[in-house]
């Protein structure tokens, strides 16, 4: 199930698109599916290894229209406080649940901030703070520090709007995600993230599966409404500001001048 919705981003076909902190690499598919050029990148080889398995299967099985899973997609191992690209390598940014997991994430920013083009589009997207709050109160073994690289913050309102401006990304638009996962997550914690096995837990999980596989418009409909009121997920779209030309600069200047 993605989290980010492509026609807020903005990525079109051909755009070069950064997945970082991928995963399992469900953004990731979806971009090469596009035809977008597709870097996933991971502190974690292991998930890698299968991202890039699965980037051949869709190869075989035709899913990559027009161009070879090596042209389009890449799978990179990073950290993301100091990535291996260069600067304004990127047309689009996901960073799908992965700031709230890094500790200096001002850094992590920073460094989207450098690979992003001027002009392009970010989606970042964090715990609610709402839905957070209460699984970080009902269960220790959820987050930092007893889970090692677990969730480090819990972001307030605009505080991760703010950290992007700082870094020269402004947000342009935003909506929540996956409500229908927010009450799941409050049971796991409940009964303990790690406990699989609670038969309630299980029955919860298989309503989700049922819900991605078929979609049924009762917990399509119901998942808007829990979107709008206690979202799993934030999703922020953000824009680097295009650089301006030596020339537009000193206009701006002189328009300055000349009000004051």
């Amino acid at each position: 199930m993605l989290t980010v919705d492509y026609e807020r981003l903005g990525a079109e076909r051909g755009d070069r698109v950064l997945d970082l902190g991928c995963g399992a690499g469900r953004h990731a598919f979806e971009s090469v599916r596009r035809g977008c050029v597709t870097v996933a990148s991971d502190r974690d080889p292991d998930e890698l290894r299968s991202v890039t398995d699965m980037f051949a299967a869709m190869d075989d099985t035709g899913e990559i229209a027009s161009q070879s899973a090596q042209r389009l997609a890449h799978a990179v191992v990073a950290d993301a406080t100091s990535l291996p690209y260069a600067d304004a390598s990127f047309d689009r940014i996901i960073a799908a649940e992965v700031l709230e997991h890094i500790v200096d994430d001002e850094r992590a920013i920073a460094e989207l901030a450098r690979v992003l083009r001027p002009g392009g589009t970010i989606a970042v997207t964090v715990p609610a703070p709402a839905a957070e709050r209460v699984c970080w109160a009902l269960s220790s073994d959820y987050h930092a520090p007893k889970v090692p690289d677990g969730h480090v913050r819990i972001y307030g309102s605009d505080e991760l709007r703010t950290k992007l401006a700082a870094a020269g990304m402004y947000v342009s638009d935003s909506h929540g995600a996956h409500g229908l996962h927010t009450p799941y997550w409050w049971l796991r914690c409940l009964v303990g993230p790690r406990n699989d096995a609670n038969p309630l837990v299980r029955a919860y999980h298989r309503l989700l599966v049922w819900d991605i596989t078929a979609a049924p418009p009762l917990t399509r409909t119901l998942d808007r409404l829990l979107n709008a009121v206690l979202p799993k997920s934030t999703v922020l779209y953000a824009y680097k500001a295009p650089a301006r030309t030596s020339a537009a600069s000193g206009a701006e200047l002189m328009g300055d001048s000349h009000a004051s």
